[in-house]
């Protein structure tokens, strides 16, 4: 019998959350970044987002599938009410509600930090990710046009 469980993030789980991780940034333009972290950086990504926000991963038969955190939106004093979220699944478990059920747990710790205000930002043609953010209630608030040069050969 499969047993899931969602439960905060652990310095430990590095390592599986940036294998979920890698693939984004080889082959996809959902993640802006160009180069794959060493696995201390991402170690010191996790403790530091951890240490002020919601990091959450969902575990199936004791194995990382998939995780999901929220972070600070903007730098200044004013924005502190505010997270921008973040969503990532092992990618053979897509289409399986995995995102609905992080994200909600997400946004349920997020209100009791007191967090007025979730964004989540996607990128042009991430139908799963538009559909997950339209299922739970976010509105569009705006397009960033011509940004996020990835995999772009002139």
């Amino acid at each position: 019998m499969e047993k899931n469980t969602i439960r905060f993030v652990q310095e430990e789980d590095a390592e599986e959350i940036l294998e979920i991780y890698k693939p984004y940034i080889k082959n996809t333009v959902i993640s802006f970044e160009y180069e794959i972290p060493s696995l201390e950086e991402f170690r010191t990504r996790i403790k530091k987002i951890s240490a002020d926000y919601p990091y959450i991963v969902y575990l199936e038969d004791d194995k990382i599938i998939g995780y999901a955190y929220a972070n600070r939106q903007k730098e200044r004093a004013a924005y502190q009410w505010n997270a921008e979220l973040s969503i990532y699944i092992e990618q053979s478990h897509f289409r399986r509600g995995l995102g609905k059920i992080l994200y909600s747990a997400l946004m349920d710790i997020s209100v009791l930090q007191n967090i007025c205000n979730v964004y989540g930002v996607t990128t042009a043609n991430n139908q799963n990710s538009e559909k997950l953010h339209e299922y739970l209630g976010f509105n569009k608030l705006g397009v960033y046009h011509h940004t996020g040069y990835k995999f772009v050969y002139y």
